[in-house]
């Protein structure tokens, strides 16, 4: 049976939620396996997940609130032992200085773009798991 990734997806936003999950996909590329997706709305939802291992890439939103995707990102980056690669949903393109501030591998801008999303998604699932391409 083949393997399948895990991406959690944090916003505080149900549809914001579903819209990376629409727009990835079960499958975001032909060469990646399939995605099963975790979703949480909560700060200490995602570092529990994180905790818990098996997450494969983060996607995480950068406005949602109280706490933002881009100081999650941080955060986890500083305390998540080998933290999975992050996609960060920015609201603007200018701020895409911030995503490299937050030390994120990757950034697109909100609303999600279909393709984008999954390009970007199926770029860091490639290198998270190589052996699998």
């Amino acid at each position: 049976m083949e393997r399948t990734a895990t991406v959690l997806v944090y916003s505080d936003d149900v549809n914001t939620r579903e819209q990376v999950r629409l727009a990835a996909g079960r499958r975001p590329a032909a060469d990646v396996p399939a995605v099963e997706y975790l979703e949480c709305a909560t700060l200490p939802a995602v570092l529990t997940a994180l905790e818990e291992g098996g997450i494969d890439v983060c996607v995480l939103d950068g406005e949602a609130v109280p706490a933002g995707g881009m100081g999650v990102c941080r955060q986890i980056k500083d305390e998540i032992f080998e933290c999975p690669p992050v996609l960060l949903l920015i609201g603007r393109p200018q701020d895409a200085w911030l995503a490299t501030w937050s030390r994120a591998e990757a950034a697109v801008a909100h609303p999600v773009e279909p393709s984008e999303l999954a390009a970007s998604l199926a770029a860091l699932l490639r290198r998270r798991l190589p052996s699998v391409v």
